[in-house]
């Protein structure tokens, strides 16, 4: 057993404004970060394209064909404030669910132990009908209604650790009793979501808010009073990971304080749920991180942890 590395060079394609922060020069640096000695057993696997039934496991085919519609010819097309097409998003997005559906299916047929989506843009903002915050298409959401649906699993957990409240997954989980959504997030921050009395249509949905400021001793102590209890009573046949980097202390967008190690301490941890439970099984995704040497330590920091425990 091992990990499985999972991109395409279509995350290039997805070109947004210049200064931008979700920017080509994000996957640039995970990529550089990634071809390091120490990654080389990674198994490498290029993204296939998801389809349109896969897409529809979390959208409706409203906003789907509305997504198809805005791609532009040249140039950008702004979808809200935050959120733009180019000429090349749709593979790239259709490329980013494609690696977690793929990911979700290797670990399925007993291929690796663990794997990492190094895709972008991210999704974990996307909701069932609207873009929102760089995202299009919700990828963890979509790849646990995937391994619940297509693979027959009875419990699946997503724990989205970016800086921002992972609302899209929130909203396509919220009334699905077999997830579990768990977000750590700082609060006051965009999108203004994820309180503690968010707590989904089963009891599904745990929020642990964090103030701006808060350090890793902090975040730690909150991973291990709420998140790792209520993860090992659910006891996941699959942990599905969005993995955002951006409440590292060098990041641009928010306030929280943490550094490379802290990442790479709640990946081990995720990874002893994962062995607990479900054979050491998950899948981690990129969300966000707009410090491009930070987010290429955080990720490689991460993808160590995921081949340790790979091995």
């Amino acid at each position: 057993m091992t990990t499985a590395l999972i991109s395409h060079s279509a995350s290039l394609g997805h070109v947004t404004p210049p200064g931008h922060p979700e920017r080509v020069a994000r996957i640039e640096a995970v990529n550089e970060a990634l071809t390091a000695p120490e990654f080389t057993l990674l198994v490498r696997e290029e993204a296939p394209l998801a389809g349109d039934a896969d897409v529809l496991r979390g959208h409706g085919r409203g906003y789907l064909d509305a997504v198809k519609a805005a791609i532009p010819a040249s140039g950008w097309a702004q979808l809200d404030p935050d959120t733009y097409l180019s000429p090349g998003s749709l593979e790239a997005i259709l490329r980013g669910l494609g690696a977690n559906l793929h990911a979700v299916d290797m670990l399925q047929a007993g291929e690796v132990r663990n794997a990492f989506c190094a895709i972008r843009p991210p999704g974990h903002h996307a909701e069932a009908t609207r873009a929102m915050g760089f995202c299009l298409f919700s990828n963890a959401a979509i790849a646990a209604k995937h391994a619940l649906d297509h693979h027959g699993l009875t419990r699946v957990a997503v724990v989205d650790f970016d800086v921002h409240h992972g609302n899209g997954t929130q909203d396509i989980l919220w009334d699905e009793p077999r997830a579990l959504f768990v977000s750590s997030h700082q609060m006051p921050l965009w999108p203004f979501t994820g309180a503690p009395e968010e707590r989904g249509a089963h009891d599904n949905v745990l929020n642990v808010p964090l103030p701006p400021h808060a350090d890793g001793a902090r975040f730690r102590a909150e991973i291990e009073r709420q998140v790792l209890p209520r993860l090992d009573a659910f006891a996941p046949d699959l942990v599905l990971v969005s993995a955002g980097f951006d409440a590292h202390r060098a990041d641009p967008l928010a306030q929280l304080d943490l550094g490379v190690e802290d990442f790479a301490w709640v990946t081990e941890r995720l990874c002893d749920i994962a062995d607990a439970h479900c054979g050491g099984r998950m899948v981690s995704t990129l969300e966000g991180g707009y410090d491009l040497d930070a987010l290429g330590a955080c990720v490689a920091a991460h993808v160590r942890v995921l081949m340790e425990r790979g091995a």
